[in-house]
């Protein structure tokens, strides 16, 4: 009997495994493919080259989601371009360009004040309805502190817009309101790819957009994204910022020419993962790690020739690895943990295997520096050197009462001020 029993169990539990590994479908829901709708030229679903023509794809997916799928071509934007969870916008590689158009900014006329949805403007001839606006006055202009939205009507000189006002603008101290406005705006979705096209932001011809509201590519309250292969050029403001997200992927993209920062994240963003990306030649860091970006990986990545730092990072952004990264020719330090109080410096990050060189080419710099308490940190396999006039003045910097740091295994060369240097 028990043998016979225990045969009962074997096959029991095989026939358990075979269900299990049984694919059902189509018995209470229908199978339905994927919808995939075209945007652009003469061929495709929805024919034009506008953020309009965009967003009619966009908001025609199935709420299961989708794919808009871009022609060759240059779409102009007029306002971002906003995309909704479940859904994939994929272009035809660098033939596809979205263009933010001109700029255009109007002094407030009367006070904009907390919670209004309109605006009264000085000159209202190059705002209309379906573009985008940024709200600020002279002392709340950074951050979180501006105001963005979409204007949905006009009449005379008042803007109507779909965003309530987060702050009190006022006309003596210089209210302004300006169409400018990020590329791609991705807000409280999630299981999102963007892919294959290049945002210009039109630099020159437009009022500077902040980083922790707009971008190039601009996520916020958002989980589960992926940027991948996406060329941001000559955006006045930030490549693509992340803020607030879960799980966010940014991977084999290339940012340059941005008037702040190439890539930020920030404002709470564990899970994020910089993969293989080239960010060059923006006006301050590479990459700027804000406030608690914390687990998360900066792997096989090039900051090179960026205004001030290659990499920043610092308020409890720990448990991070940088690993095999080409840092050079900043401006100031190859890699930057910046001031903070022991209570919120960067715990337990690594450096292993980068290849960080050359930087300090416009003040001060060292290949590492660290200006904060950090515990744990290790610095490990790394190559630091000065290959030029020695701009990179010491392989590693340590600040003053910096706990102790595992330095293992570097090779480090050419440093007017020799390898390691604490304060």
């Amino acid at each position: 009997m028990k043998n016979l029993a225990f045969l009962f169990l074997i096959l029991s539990n095989a026939a358990l495994a075979q269900y299990e590994g049984y694919k059902v479908d189509a018995l209470v829901t229908p199978r339905q493919q994927e919808m995939i709708i075209t945007v652009g030229g003469e061929d495709a679903d929805i024919k034009g080259f506008t953020n309009r023509s965009i967003q009619l794809a966009i908001d025609a997916l199935p709420e299961r989601g989708g794919t808009v799928k871009l022609t060759p071509g240059t779409f102009k934007l007029k306002d971002a371009v906003h995309l909704r969870s479940h859904m994939k916008l994929i272009g035809s590689g660098p033939s596809t360009i979205l263009k933010r158009g001109p700029g255009f900014s109007s002094r407030l006329i009367d006070d904009a004040d907390y919670g209004e949805l309109k605006l009264m403007v000085e000159d209202p001839s190059g705002f209309e309805p379906g573009m985008s606006v940024q709200i600020w006055d002279d002392p709340q202009y950074g951050c979180w502190a501006l105001s963005i939205g979409t204007i949905t009507d006009m009449e005379g000189n008042i803007l109507y817009i779909d965003q309530k006002l987060i702050n009190d603008y006022k006309v003596e101290d210089g209210g302004m309101v300006s169409n400018a406005g990020s590329g791609i705006l991705i807000y409280q979705a999630e299981d999102v790819l963007v892919s294959d096209f290049t945002v210009d932001g039109n630099r020159e011809h437009h009022e500077r957009v902040d980083g922790c509201n707009g971008g190039g590519v601009a996520i916020r309250e958002s989980k589960n994204i992926t940027v991948d292969k996406i060329h941001v050029k000559a955006f006045n403001g930030e490549g693509i910022t992340w803020q607030i997200t879960e799980n966010v992927t940014v991977q084999n993209c290339e940012i340059e020419m941005c008037a702040n920062k190439g890539l930020h994240p920030g404002s709470g963003s564990p899970g994020s993962r910089i993969l293989n990306n080239n960010s060059h030649h923006n006006d301050v860091d590479g990459l700027f790690i804000c406030w608690r970006v914390h687990h998360s990986v900066v792997k096989g990545n090039q900051f090179h020739d960026n205004g001030r730092y290659g990499i920043c990072t610092g308020h409890k952004d720990s448990d991070v690895v940088f690993e095999d990264n080409h840092v050079y020719q900043n401006g100031s330090d190859g890699i930057n943990l910046r001031a903070e109080n022991d209570r919120n410096s960067p715990h337990r990050n690594s450096f292993i295997n980068n290849l960080i060189e050359n930087n300090g080419q416009r003040e001060k710099g060292y290949g590492i520096a660290i200006h904060s308490f950090p515990q744990d940190v290790v610095i490990q396999g790394n190559t630091i050197r000065d290959t030029g006039k020695g701009t990179q003045l010491a392989g590693i910097f340590i600040g003053k009462d910096v706990p102790p740091v595992r330095i293992l295994d570097n090779n480090m060369s050419g440093h007017p001020d020799g390898k390691v240097v604490k304060e």
